[in-house]
């Protein structure tokens, strides 16, 4: 039998404050900041006291409310450049877009979000390209679904939050459909999504079958009227450079 593990309090308040900071658009008061972790506010001001102290939390004009700070940048950025996989992904970024002339992205799944790791965009985009470092619902992005299409219908259910979250009218809350839907993308081997993340864009997107299970995958980012026969092409250009890339991880021994 698994046991929980053993969390330390206070390590692990810090991460939830500096989560949900980055999670919100906004700056936050302490009094959002408490009602959105439900931490005590004694504890909560002492550790934003600190963090702000160490460049990890910063105050508005006022310091009234609290953002992210600079120092967190650091983190990220060591993550990404120690990452093996991340050079090759990039490569096959750019000549993918260069092919089919839309923005691309590489991304990997968190929990039941996914992480942007790179994108290439195209000089036509004319919508909300992802960010490196965002970090978006899986069940929401062509890039989650296919990347929860490798987990079984019991992962999936066990790890998605109750209910699921809209993000447009189009997006699927319901986790029976959802299961469906996985259950299409395992058979035919990628996603497609349409105005379920973004109105008016559609996304298709590939595993990296350089893990078992894949934690990554690539995506294309189009505009949600594009003709089928266009759609179809960028299909297989997506399949054509994922399957490369992950040939070429295997045999450099990336995992």
């Amino acid at each position: 039998m698994s046991m929980e593990p053993q969390l330390v309090k206070s390590a692990e308040r810090t991460v939830r404050i500096l989560e949900t900071l980055a999670d919100s658009h906004d700056h936050l008061t302490l009094s959002e900041l408490q009602q959105r972790t439900g931490f005590p506010r004694s504890s909560l001001h002492a550790l934003m006291r600190t963090l702000v102290e160490l460049n990890w939390v910063e105050t508005d004009a006022a310091r009234s409310a609290f953002g992210i700070g600079p120092h967190a940048l650091l983190t990220g950025t060591a993550y990404l450049d120690k990452d093996p996989a991340l050079p090759f992904a990039q490569e096959s970024l750019e000549d993918l877009r260069d092919e089919i002339g839309h923005t691309v992205h590489f991304a990997r799944r968190d929990g039941a979000h996914v992480l942007y790791l790179a994108t290439r965009d195209s000089r036509e985009a004319d919508h909300i390209i992802p960010r490196v470092g965002r970090r978006l619902p899986a069940h929401v992005t062509a890039l989650g679904q296919v990347l929860l299409a490798q987990l079984t219908d019991d992962e999936v259910e066990a790890l998605l939050p109750e209910p699921l979250t809209g993000l447009t009218d189009h997006t699927i809350t319901d986790l029976t459909k959802l299961t469906g839907e996985l259950d299409q993308v395992r058979t035919r081997g990628w996603s497609y999504e349409r105005e379920q993340g973004t109105p008016g864009v559609a996304c298709v997107a590939v595993a990296v079958d350089y893990r078992i299970p894949a934690t990554d995958a690539i995506s294309c980012s189009m505009p949600a009227g594009l003709p089928p026969t266009d759609v179809e092409q960028i299909i297989e250009a997506v399949i054509k450079h994922t399957r490369k890339l992950a040939a070429t991880l295997r045999r450099e021994g990336i995992r």
